[in-house]
């Protein structure tokens, strides 16, 4: 359903009169294909083929039907898994969001952590994995000073996601002048 609420809407633009029609026949697809009556299908499929071999003489025709046939159903499965991946990661994505938003004292900074490019990403892996190990190790029971270490671990993981807000802050101010400068130069 459209996020405003109104289905007849988004129907009457035209942009998803298909859509619905689609997302239903997907989602059903998507569920017989990852069921035991799928499976058995299948493997009745490959056994009737196995059978039918020597009625057809092992002929190319006869090899040439299952490759075909595995073929279709293996470039059409392919778009259908990508679209469930991307449907429940975004579910996802959106849940850990909330629980982020909702998390007092929590940093809102990595919030939209998805969108970020990959170097984005792998340098606050970096600078986190970092400050994990660090943690792990102030919180060893046996040191004494564990407390006072894991709060200054605590406190530079702060310090880190207030650095990548303002680097991340500084690319997209920097990202909208060069655009703006772009735009205003002369062809």
């Amino acid at each position: 359903m459209p996020i405003n609420g109104n289905r007849a809407e988004t129907t009457k633009s035209g942009r998803n009169w298909i859509h619905g029609p689609l997302e239903k026949f997907s989602r059903r697809v998507t569920l017989w294909s990852g069921s035991s009556w799928a499976f058995a299908s299948a493997v009745g499929i490959i056994l009737i083929w196995i059978v039918t071999g020597p009625i057809f003489q092992f002929s190319d025709t006869w090899q040439l039907v299952i490759n075909t046939g595995t073929t279709i159903v293996t470039f059409l499965m392919v778009f259908l898994i990508q679209r469930s991946q991307n449907k429940d990661a975004m579910a996802i994505q959106i849940k850990l969001d909330e629980l982020l938003a909702a998390q007092p004292g929590a940093s809102n900074t990595l919030i939209d952590l998805e969108d970020w490019d990959e170097d984005e990403i792998a340098a606050i892996h970096k600078r986190f994995s970092v400050l994990a190990e660090r943690l792990k190790a102030a919180t060893d029971e046996s040191s004494a000073h564990s407390i006072s270490e894991a709060q200054d671990a605590l406190e530079e993981a702060h310090q880190t996601l207030h650095e990548v807000h303002a680097a991340r802050q500084h690319k997209q101010r920097h990202g909208k002048h060069k655009k703006d400068r772009q735009n205003h130069e002369p062809h």
